[in-house]
């Protein structure tokens, strides 16, 4: 059990963007934008404290939105979490991006700003806006000046999959603290990633190489390898072993959903994960989280189920992705679309 429990808070969906992936807008670009009151606000927060004290775990927040810093008590909040000494990240916009916003939110104790990179230039234009490339890149100086991690993500499809490797090149010159990928979830059955099971993977040999190559020349980037599938790859090639003292039925690494993570939307709906759009287990504003918990989360831990995983000697520590799995026919427990492993 992992000592901090995450909960992914998005407090409200104003954004400068309607990104071509977006969760919020994918399928409709003209939905009502919600957000959080200050009493909706605060009664979350100490509805995730109060489940972190039932489960002797420490909290930490994903605060995001839509933009979170549009939000007009997104500072107000702040200074709460500060009050009560919770650490947080937060995943926004580069635009409302200042060397003052950075310090002050230094100061309110942010650890990490995430931003996205989702193709080169023209290709992430495309997913966001004009301009969106240039401003990126630019503002990760100014997060590190204030003494916030500054983090990029990318995320995978068959449009950008091409780019990864410049993208790469590119987070590495700017100098980011972080970069990971994740693969597109679709919003729904009819849509699809796109990406083969083995392209994925030789994706993922290029990427190793790149990662090996820039370390071993002292990078400061910190190549974080967030998709599952790279315990698989690491697996084939080597790198990681089963260790021989794991216990049946424990769970040692993976998917967190069901383990030490929660979304919650400005609604107040709470989602085992924010990328499973069939995932929603409760209302912050009206159950008790630590009930969710034990009641409706339970599902999602129930390993046996997954249909191809369950067969896997890595099923404690890998099972893909489930999010994806589900984004393409709605099964939470599905094969992972990407997963090229034959399992009998």
């Amino acid at each position: 059990m992992k000592q901090y429990f995450a909960f992914q808070w998005h407090i409200t969906d104003e954004c400068d963007q309607r990104c071509k992936h977006c969760y919020i807008f994918s399928e409709d670009n003209c939905k009502k934008l919600d957000a959080m009151s200050w009493e909706q606000m605060q009664e979350t927060l100490y509805n995730c404290l109060d489940f972190c004290e039932v489960y002797g775990r420490l909290p930490y927040f994903y605060i995001t939105g839509g933009d979170p810093i549009l939000h007009p008590d997104f500072w107000r909040l702040l200074a709460l979490i500060k009050e009560h000494e919770i650490p947080f990240t937060i995943l926004g916009n580069p635009f409302h991006l200042t060397d003052e916003i950075c310090r002050k939110l230094k100061s309110y104790g942010c650890q990490k700003y995430q931003l996205s990179l989702d193709g080169m230039k023209e290709t992430h234009d495309w997913f966001r806006k004009s301009g969106s490339f240039d401003c990126t890149l630019e503002k990760i100086n100014c997060i590190k000046k204030a003494g916030i991690r500054s983090v990029i993500m990318t995320t995978v499809s068959g449009t950008n999959i091409k780019e990864i490797p410049n993208i790469i090149d590119t987070v590495v010159a700017a100098k980011a603290d972080v970069f990971a990928f994740a693969r597109y979830c679709p919003t729904s059955e009819e849509k699809d990633t796109g990406i083969a099971p083995q392209e994925y993977r030789e994706l993922l040999d290029i990427c190793y190489q790149k990662f090996q190559k820039y370390e071993a020349a002292g990078c400061s980037t910190y190549f974080n390898k967030k998709d599952h599938l790279w315990t698989l790859y690491e697996y084939e090639k080597g790198i990681f072993k089963i260790p021989e003292d794991i216990q049946d039925g424990m769970i040692y690494g993976g998917c967190n959903c069901g383990n030490c993570h929660m979304t919650i939307l400005p609604t107040g709906d709470v989602y085992a994960c924010r990328r499973v759009q069939n995932s929603k287990v409760g209302n912050v504003l009206n159950d008790r989280l630590a009930d969710i918990w034990i009641c409706q989360m339970e599902q999602y831990r129930d390993y046996t189920k997954f249909e191809k995983c369950s067969k896997c000697e890595l099923l404690a520590f890998c099972r893909g992705c489930p999010a994806v799995a589900s984004g393409r026919d709605g099964n939470f427990y599905g094969a992972d679309p990407q997963c090229w492993k034959e399992v009998i």
